[in-house]
């Protein structure tokens, strides 16, 4: 069954505990699809929103400021909700920010209330992804204490590899992302000349090949190896529920 909108919601987080009927349900409950181009404030956390969005084409970054310095805490893809910390919360704690031309449906906050009377495994699916998101956050703190500059960035590729499915798609030799040396260094808490160079020596030493925000590789498990990289903290595998949890295996 094809559902533009929700089709990568989940992407290969136990998809099939929710049934045909929740989908249809789940795709139905959007209300707009809007686009809007690079650097564009999506939102810019004062509160008052009554909807949450969620990523069906490009990405999207979660950003914080302290005076005039900008830090990047999270990048979303398609799949991801950018907020559904909105629902529950009276605002939220960062900006959201359009990296690269991006593509958004909205989900009204009434659609949630009645989808959570209504599908309490779709319910249960929000909570999920933001547990998720949680998790990557984790991560993300842990690997600016544990890496190294390159280890940094070339984890941030990794990661992104398999959030949106790529180890799954054979041989895949590029990462084409948006993002320009300025966001690296915000995202890893470098400067961009500390950037720069952590690129230069990632290519020196034919690890990988950063160019205009594209990772070429031609061999991602060495780049996994180089980065320390490990998946578990997304949660991809078919064994991540407690039994009996949003359709979990009971004993």
């Amino acid at each position: 069954m094809d559902f533009p909108l929700t089709g990568k919601f989940l992407a290969g987080r136990r998809r099939e505990v929710l049934q045909d009927e929740d989908w249809h349900l789940l795709e139905e409950a959007f209300d707009q699809v809007l686009e809007f181009p690079d650097a564009t404030k999506i939102q810019s956390g004062a509160g008052n929103e009554n909807r949450c969005c969620l990523v069906v084409e490009g990405f999207v970054f979660k950003i914080r400021w302290t005076g005039q310095q900008r830090c990047i805490v999270g990048v979303a893809v398609p799949g991801d909700f950018i907020d559904l910390p909105n629902y529950t919360l009276a605002y939220l704690d960062y900006e959201v920010v359009a990296a690269g031309p991006v593509k958004l449906a909205t989900l009204p906050h009434y659609e949630i209330d009645r989808i959570a009377q209504t599908s309490p495994p779709i319910a249960r699916a929000l909570w999920l992804a933001t547990l998720i998101d949680a998790s990557i956050h984790r991560q993300w703190i842990e690997i600016l204490e544990r890496l190294d500059a390159p280890r940094r960035i070339i984890h941030i590729y990794t990661e992104l590899s398999s959030r949106l499915g790529l180890d799954d798609c054979g041989i895949i030799h590029c990462l084409r992302t948006p993002f320009k040396q300025r966001d690296l260094a915000d995202m890893c808490g470098l400067s961009a000349i500390h950037v720069n160079r952590a690129i230069a020596k990632l290519r020196a030493d034919e690890i990988a090949d950063i160019r205009r925000g594209d990772l070429y590789t031609s061999d991602w498990d060495k780049l996994r190896k180089f980065a320390r990289f490990d998946p578990r903290y997304l949660y991809m595998s078919e064994n991540i529920l407690r039994d009996g949890v949003l359709g979990g295996s009971q004993a």
